[in-house]
């Protein structure tokens, strides 16, 4: 097995892309730590991801999955369920910054 180091730069988006069965996912996985190596170590500013606080990583971080899956819900409760406490106006200036925002306002009842 060989090292991978992947560097993410603060403030910029970084996709990971690749054919199937590369690794794409498994890193995915790893970088928001949903499960640990069995060798070798995730790094995060030069610390082990096992060191840092998880729940205040993990609301530092955004990951877009390659098969999206929305729950038999509301707009608003979808995305609630990345931030639980988010009000309607982050709603909203998040479903704007997704170029989602022009059809989402276009249904009668909104994000609800």
């Amino acid at each position: 097995m060989k090292n991978l180091n992947i560097k993410f730069e603060l403030g910029k988006t970084t996709a990971i892309v690749g054919p199937s069965g590369s690794g794409k996912s498994t890193v995915v996985q790893l970088v928001e730590r949903f499960y640990d190596p069995a060798v070798g170590e995730v790094l995060i500013d030069g610390k082990d991801l096992k060191s840092i606080n998880l729940r205040y990583y993990r609301q530092q971080i955004g990951y877009v999955g390659q098969e999206p899956v929305l729950f038999n819900t509301t707009i608003k409760r979808n995305i609630q369920m990345g931030k639980p406490d988010a009000t309607d106006e982050e709603i909203k200036t998040a479903l704007i910054k997704s170029n989602a925002w022009d059809f989402v306002s276009s249904y009668p009842e909104g994000i609800n």
